[in-house]
């Protein structure tokens, strides 16, 4: 792996491992090239891609995305500039509605696919990629495309189920016991990297401060940023649970001690109910969250991906999750760069002092292009 710049490139000098490691496996006149398809179905996978579609598109892959609309999903793709289809929607949080989801835009998406192979000539795609996309996977089994999936998170059982045994190889990180992943179909298939996967995708970020502007922040005055729970639930249901009182604690700092709560809702209903409360700056559209993490006082998450985040910008941060923690977050609990809130009185809003927060790591996204290629360059076996 290429070591990091200062200016969060890398350094010139030898090739990267992607190159070196798939072209000497084919002979000298054979320029290899493949067709990857790339599918995101949820706001996180946006960010995650981002780097490989660029590594990608950089080494002469041709690479087609397919979206779901789906939180900031779309919102996101525009952000970033990637070029996508948009392919069904969430179907909702109920067992049988995501049953019905994922049979109807598994469906749509092979449609969509076979219509690719037609404008090429008949050559269809050589790999499929997906960060938890239970459609991709299942869509790919059923063209015979090799896919690998992505995932941080274990305990999803439904969704691992699937994705662990219709995919080709599975890349996770290596804080997660082979194990734990046997039961799903996984053995034999798992690719496991270094680190967070935040720390590949966070690995040029630079922050913008335009961000603090966008929302009318005072970056004299403590920032805490708030992401809700997963559930689709709303402000007046958190009444007697841990987040309501994370609530009620910033809406009593903001007005007694100008503490800023930016509130990162995940859907439309969530927005609409806390945008009612005095104080808290909710965001209309999808912003430079990464930016305005790196200019936080402090993050609390009840998700994964701004929690780990917060971690590879070196921000301090508490997990409100109540469901079974995984092994990324055991680790990082346990080196204390992630903190477990029991209570709302625990969170420290003062401005941390100059020079205290960690060094940032920063680690080269080639390393998870490699891993995810592997179906197709005949990478060794994982455990």
């Amino acid at each position: 792996m290429t070591a990091p710049a200062a200016d969060g490139g890398y350094v010139a000098g030898r090739p990267g491992r992607l190159g070196a490691s798939l072209l000497s496996r084919w002979p000298r006149n054979t320029v290899w090239r493949v067709r990857v398809w790339i599918d995101l179905t949820n706001s996180p996978h946006v960010l995650v891609m981002r780097p490989v579609i660029e590594v990608l598109r950089a080494d002469g892959h041709e690479v087609r995305v397919t979206a779901r609309d789906f939180a900031q999903t779309l919102a996101l793709c525009e952000r970033f500039g990637i070029e996508h289809t948009q392919i069904g929607r969430h179907r909702g949080e109920r067992l049988g509605a995501k049953a019905v989801g994922l049979a109807s835009r598994s469906a749509a998406l092979v449609r969509w696919a076979r219509a690719q192979a037609r404008a090429a000539g008949g050559r269809g795609f050589d790999l499929a990629l997906g960060h938890g996309s239970n459609d991709v996977s299942v869509a790919a089994w059923l063209l015979r495309i090799p896919s690998s999936t992505m995932f941080d998170y274990e305990w999803a059982t439904v969704q691992h189920n699937v994705n662990c045994r219709l995919a080709s190889a599975v890349v996770v990180p290596e804080a997660i016991p082979p194990q734990r992943l046997y039961r799903y179909g996984a053995r034999g298939k798992i690719r496991a990297y270094e680190g967070l996967k935040e720390e590949y995708y966070l690995a040029d970020f630079t922050p913008d401060a335009a961000v603090l502007d966008e929302l009318g922040l005072d970056a004299q005055r403590p920032i805490v940023v708030v992401r809700t729970p997963p559930e689709v639930s709303l402000y007046h249901r958190f009444e007697n649970d841990l987040f309501a009182q994370v609530l009620e604690r910033l809406a009593s700092a903001a007005a007694q001690q100008g503490v800023q709560p930016v509130v990162l809702p995940r859907i439309d209903s969530q927005r609409a109910e806390l945008s009612r409360v005095a104080n808290f700056v909710v965001p209309e559209r999808a912003i430079d969250a990464q930016s305005l993490i790196a200019y936080a006082t402090l993050v609390v998450s009840a998700g994964g991906t701004m929690n780990r985040e917060a971690v590879a910008l070196g921000t301090p941060v508490f997990t409100t999750f109540e469901g079974r923690p995984g092994a990324v977050d055991e680790r990082l609990i346990a080196e204390g760069r992630l903190r477990r809130l029991r209570t709302a009185g625990e969170l420290e809003l003062a401005e941390p002092q100059a020079g205290s927060r960690p060094e940032r790591v920063r680690r080269d996204p080639r390393a998870l292009v490699d891993l995810l290629l592997a179906p197709v360059h005949g990478g060794a076996q994982g455990p």
